[in-house]
């Protein structure tokens, strides 16, 4: 028989396998075996009574550990030169863990007794547990700009790409960071003016060629207006928070509460757990808890930060970079669920029936504790029988019953018939030089349907609950849409052979049958695409017309508050409504909710501009060393200039421009959606399978011109090169106008 093991050698081997933690690992690891099971859960009994443990549920785990992002004091160098950290919050029994910083050349100097914010990787290491990243020093916020940086002999100049810039910016010869002349550059304040009038840079980033991929995202950034630094009023707030206790809150912290995410997530801003009912009127139904971050409590209304948030309206996400809502310090920490770490929340308990309809509801203002951060293909693995270390321990008491509540609820939106597109997610995959090395299309798993459906209905249980407290909200509204969209739409299906029956009331069900009927067939994401360009554009508002496209008649977004204004106002709404303290909604905020709402749609939708043409630039980017490739699509637009491709390998879209067809006449049909040749009948319509040329690609305006050279798979027959009698008569351009093109092109 094994010997057991001492209370030293445990606490070892579970800081050595923090996934494998319940007393069935910890015995296996030891070998200990019947009888010596006893004298092993005394010995863990013992460890959690001294505070060197902590059990949750079946399982050990060490308390004492720092969140991911983590405020920490900056201490004196070693010997050998490395600088280490201590972090400030730090709330275990024993000695506080050391963090070695790793700094980039570009980033500032540190010394001790600096305040910074970091994020953490846990370690092991003789002399440090942790190693951190600097994110920013705190109670510092320098000024940053982009822009072209001009050499000379004693350093250089910052010429900034805004519009709105009336200065440059002197860069001295050390503070270049090897930045070459004609270079995009980021760069921050690095003093006052001096004797020239011109304030002083620092460059922190080399982004290349102004057209380059890594610049792309910060000229949309600038293109479009979307504010990229915080005042310093804003960050003095965040600074200065601390976690929230339990106070005036319902203890959450032992419900094994998860975050699902993607696995590139950094915030976290909801949690979920689920179990069958104990009710017996309920038999076989389920309880569904949605916890989500409590950003009302740091977030006040008329606060700097509020003012900033408002601003803002929501986060933006680039390939390379996010635009975040809230600083650091709010969204990656003291608002962001991490395992293992207390962070205040607002949750909804809701029963659904076995038909997974929603039968109760209660909100509650709590203190929660994430058993586990996982992404989504893991949860799914586990479901598909290949759990890892993160996830078996979980497979039985938490994802399973998560699983099972998840099932009735597809039954409810079965029966409810929201409408039901299939359109794939692309991702477009960075290199650390910010170059494209691959376009990903995201699987869709039960695991993300599952977050979505209780997304949704804890959203619903937020606004059924403000209706029936007469709480002034801001609904998520989308309106049905017009005739016009709609015979558009009818046109399109025609063309593909479908139909989209007319002369009733639309429902969602009404378009599920198109698309269920174009599934599995050519026009499938043609279909998709048309139906989706027929909705309208969802909007916040004070005044409730329903949500058209999940078929519900009362929806508010609260599941978001750490990323979309909006949420927080619901949120605040909620404290207001349930008078949990005095951080609610303000009256003038209730006076102002026309307005806020109209502000927030506009910022969503500059988000989304920004968003797809930085997608455009960085595929342009991807594709121009291609010039010349031979590519396959489908055709998913016409015009009268042209037809537009959608590329099957990169989902972008290029243009295939009628005069590069031939000079023949080709005839626009708006009614069918087709270009036709009045010689060869050429004829160009949605749906069809191509396979063009890569012609041009033009990463500054993420454009790409494409050559047509065969249309399912039959090559085509091009018009005659020169003008035909009888043809169109071209009249000779004037000087005047030649030059008026040449100015259009070069625009």
């Amino acid at each position: 028989m094994a010997s057991i093991p001492t209370k030293d050698e445990i606490l070892a081997w579970i800081s050595e396998n923090p996934t494998r933690t319940n007393k069935r690992d910890i015995g296996k690891a030891f070998g200990i075996k019947g009888a010596a099971r006893i004298d092993l859960k005394r010995l863990l009994k013992e460890l959690a009574e001294d505070g060197h443990l902590e059990k949750h549920r079946k399982t050990y785990r060490d308390p004492e550990s720092l969140p991911p992002v983590s405020v920490l004091q900056v201490i004196e160098p070693n010997a050998d030169g490395d600088l280490f950290a201590r972090p400030l919050e730090w709330e275990g029994e024993g000695a506080e863990p050391s963090v070695l910083l790793i700094l980039k050349a570009s980033e500032p100097a540190l010394g001790a007794g600096d305040r910074i914010l970091a994020r953490l990787t846990q370690v092991k290491d003789e002399d440090h547990a942790y190693e951190g990243r600097l994110i920013r020093r705190i109670g510092t916020n320098p000024k940053r700009l982009l822009g072209v940086f001009r050499k000379h002999a004693e350093g250089g100049r910052i010429l900034p790409i805004d519009k709105g810039a009336d200065r440059e910016w002197r860069v001295g010869s050390d503070a270049i960071n090897g930045a070459k002349d004609g270079e995009l550059v980021e760069a921050e304040q690095a003093g006052p003016k001096d004797r020239m009038g011109l304030p002083k840079a620092r460059i922190v980033a080399r982004l290349g060629n102004p057209s380059a991929p890594k610049a792309v995202s910060l000229i949309a950034i600038h293109q479009h207006g979307i504010p990229d630094d915080f005042p310093d009023e804003a960050i003095a707030e965040a600074d200065g928070m601390k976690p929230a206790d339990l106070k005036a809150r319902e203890d959450l912290t032992e419900m094994p509460l998860i975050t699902i995410d993607p696995s590139d997530a950094r915030d976290h801003d909801d949690a979920c757990f689920a179990h069958a009912d104990d009710d017996p009127k309920n038999e076989g139904g389920h309880v569904v808890w949605v916890a989500i971050a409590d950003v009302a409590h740091y977030i006040r209304s008329g606060s700097a930060l509020d003012q900033e948030a408002r601003k803002r309206g929501n986060s933006t996400y680039f390939p390379d970079r996010v635009v975040p809502m809230l600083p650091d310090r709010l969204s990656g920490d003291l608002c962001s669920l991490h395992e293992g770490v207390p962070r205040a929340c607002l949750a909804v308990r809701m029963q659904i029936n076995t038909a997974g309809e929603k039968i109760g509801h209660k909100f509650v203002r709590g203190l929660m504790k994430s058993l586990a951060s996982l992404h989504y293909e893991e949860v799914q693995d586990a479901i598909d029988g290949r759990p890892n270390d993160r996830t078996a321990p979980l497979l039985d008491c938490v994802l399973k019953p998560l699983y099972a509540a998840y099932a009735a609820l597809k039954k409810a939106r079965e029966a409810r018939q929201p409408l039901d597109l299939d359109l794939p997610e692309r991702k477009i995959i960075l290199n650390d030089d910010g170059r494209v090395t691959s376009v990903a299309f995201r699987d869709r798993l039960d695991a993300h349907k599952l977050i979505e459906e209780f997304m949704v209905l804890a959203n619903v249980a937020a606004a059924e609950t403000l209706v029936a407290k007469k709480q002034p909200l801001l609904y998520r509204v989308h309106e049905e849409p017009n005739p016009e969209k709609l015979d558009a739409l009818r046109e399109t299906a025609q063309s593909a052979g479908l139909t989209l029956a007319k002369g009733q009331v639309l429902k969602t069900a009404h378009l599920n049958r198109l698309l269920h009927a174009a599934a599995g067939t050519d026009y499938s994401e043609q279909i998709n695409i048309a139906t989706l360009r027929s909705m309208t554009q969802a909007y916040y508002a004070p005044q409730n017309f329903g949500h058209f496209g999940l078929a519900l008649q009362s929806y508010a977004h609260f599941t978001s508050p750490i990323r979309r204004y909006a949420d927080l106002i619901v949120h605040r709404a909620l404290v207001s409504a349930h008078k949990w303290g005095d951080d609610g909604l303000s009256h003038q905020e209730v006076e102002n909710l026309e307005e806020t709402g109209m502000h927030i749609s506009d910022t969503e939708r500059r988000s989304m501009i920004a968003e797809r043409d930085t997608s455009d630039r960085y595929l342009a980017a991807f594709l121009s060393d291609r010039i010349g490739a031979e590519l396959t699509g489908r055709i998913s637009g016409i015009q009268r200039f042209g037809a537009f491709v959608k590329l099957d390998e990169t989902g972008a879209d290029g243009l295939i421009p009628v005069r590069s067809l031939g000079s023949e006449f080709f005839h626009f049909d708006a009614d069918s959606q087709t270009l036709q040749g009045s010689d060869t009948g050429l004829t160009l319509g949605l749906g069809l399978r191509v396979t063009v040329r890569l012609a041009e690609a033009v990463p500054v305006t993420g454009g790409l011109m494409l050559e047509l050279l065969n249309v399912d798979g039959k090559a085509i027959k091009r018009g005659p090169t020169s003008r035909r009698r009888g043809g169109p008569v071209r009249r000779k351009a004037t000087k005047a106008a030649s030059k008026k093109r040449k100015v259009t092109r070069k625009r």
